[in-house]
């Protein structure tokens, strides 16, 4: 019986592939290499037990994206908009309901207000950017001793929800080559890497053409057979075989095509930037169902330490600005997929490490890093149109949690908000891990008890 790349695989048959220099595998393995992100294809051990706890998700979503605004996003700028002598004209404060909104700057998110939440008492742990960063992403402490094995949250959900008969990894990142990965789970949980452009996923063809190259990754398996079948499940022959397999399903594929193409006209609906075009990639990705499940999404240009307001800061009459360009690419993507349908399945998710220093201005009329944040959410049947939270006058301080646990909202809440939206039991210990801990999904040997925020749905 043949398989999909006309194999037929009773008359398989053959001596040890690696040491026959007969067949010249270069062409498979630079693909493999350069296209595929090799780690995210190589199966590992299977789950060991794990115990759950008594908690009740939320269960409404299937998908997030998690964008990450690299280097701290002023919140008293954005998503908790403070009005004093520094605030422009410009910027046009509005209400929608009890929203204050800066909708000179987010003209196209004031328009998707109905489906915006806006959690205003968030608050960081550090000041420092790469701690942060990682912190928020693997959804603890990064210089605590288990986050030597932890793994980012897209790896745990891919882990809890991927499908390993899908087409495209459960966890993609876009924009960002580098970052935490899989931690000690199996490397099908890692994230897979790609900066789309519109012109496809790139190095997914061969020189020699598909019905060339099937044939010599043919002529590969029947000689390499003996040693597959001969193979331990989860050995590095079996975890090569793996990557193989899942890198030659990306190839020639028209769905995969259909993901990563897209044409000016599409570009220019969300600003012909590299953030709109990882929003394009998103939306398609969900709109195929290849597999995706976690969209990591990262944008820099969040550290204003001088110029807040001017070139390409928070500039409301810069279209290009980094302000303007954030709202025309999140602001059609949420149109789009409450068009499509997607987005009560999606749970959106915008934040920074941290914010910045509130009231007027630096002396380099910019912003410094602060400990209270704010952070945007939509979809997944949250209630839209509201806050989460209240700071003072200022937007220094908490005045009102907004929440069941009555205090500031910590990276490890929203790490276990998003397990919950995704039906994932966030109190859930896994017993595999290689330091024989225990390494539970939201940490419970930190400072604090950590819950999701299910007030976003009530």
């Amino acid at each position: 019986m043949k398989n999909r790349f006309g194999i037929d695989w009773s008359k398989v048959q053959g001596t040890n592939f690696w040491r026959r220099p007969a067949i010249d595998r270069r062409v498979f393995f630079q693909h493999a290499g350069a296209a595929v992100a090799g780690s995210f294809f190589l199966p590992g051990r299977a789950l060991e037990t794990i115990a759950k706890g008594q908690s009740t998700p939320i269960g409404t979503a299937k998908n997030v994206i998690f964008v990450m605004m690299s280097g701290g996003p002023s919140h008293t700028d954005t998503f908790d908009l403070k009005e004093g002598d520094w605030t422009l004209p410009a910027m046009e404060p509005t209400s929608y309901g009890d929203i204050r909104w800066p909708r000179g700057l987010f003209p196209t998110l004031a328009g998707q207000m109905d489906s915006i939440a806006l959690v205003r008492s968030a608050k960081a742990w550090a000041l420092v950017h790469g701690i942060m960063q990682t912190w928020v992403q693997i959804g603890r402490n990064p210089l605590s001793g288990l986050s030597k094995i932890a793994p980012h949250i897209g790896s745990v959900v891919a882990r809890e929800l991927g499908d390993p008969t899908a087409i495209m990894p459960a966890f993609v990142s876009l924009n960002t080559g580098s970052g935490p990965g899989q931690g000690y789970l199996e490397p099908t949980t890692a994230p897979f890497y790609v900066s789309p452009g519109g012109n496809g996923l790139g190095n997914t063809t061969s020189p020699i053409g598909a019905t060339g190259f099937d044939r010599r990754y043919g002529l590969l398996l029947e000689l390499d057979a003996e040693t597959r079948a001969e193979a331990a499940i989860g050995s590095a022959v079996k975890e090569m075989e793996q990557f193989n397999l899942t890198a030659r399903s990306l190839m020639y594929n028209t769905a995969v095509d259909n993901v990563f193409k897209f044409d000016a006209t599409e570009r220019a609906r969300y600003g012909t930037t590299g953030l709109g075009n990882a929003c394009i990639t998103a939306r398609n990705l969900l709109r195929g169902k290849l597999g995706a499940r976690f969209i990591q999404i990262t944008t820099g240009g969040w550290d204003m330490h001088t110029g807040i307001y001017t070139g390409t800061g928070l500039n409301p009459t810069n279209a290009a600005s980094t302000g303007r360009t954030f709202d025309l690419a999140l602001g059609t993507l949420i149109a789009d997929l409450k068009s499509d349908g997607l987005l009560d399945e999606t749970l959106i998710l915008c934040m920074g490490e941290f914010g910045r220093t509130v009231g007027a201005p630096n002396s380099g009329a910019g912003r410094d890093h602060f400990m209270t944040q704010a952070v945007m959410m939509a979809g997944a049947k949250i209630k839209g149109g509201r806050v989460i939270g209240k700071t003072d006058a200022q937007g220094n301080g908490l005045v009102e949690p907004g929440w069941s646990l009555q205090r500031e909202i910590r990276p490890e809440d929203l790490e276990a908000t998003l397990y919950s939206a995704l039906g994932i039991d966030w109190t859930k210990v896994y017993h595999d891990d290689p330091l024989n801990r225990g390494f539970s999904l939201v940490p419970t040997n930190q400072s604090e008890q950590y819950a999701p925020v299910h007030e976003l749905w009530s």
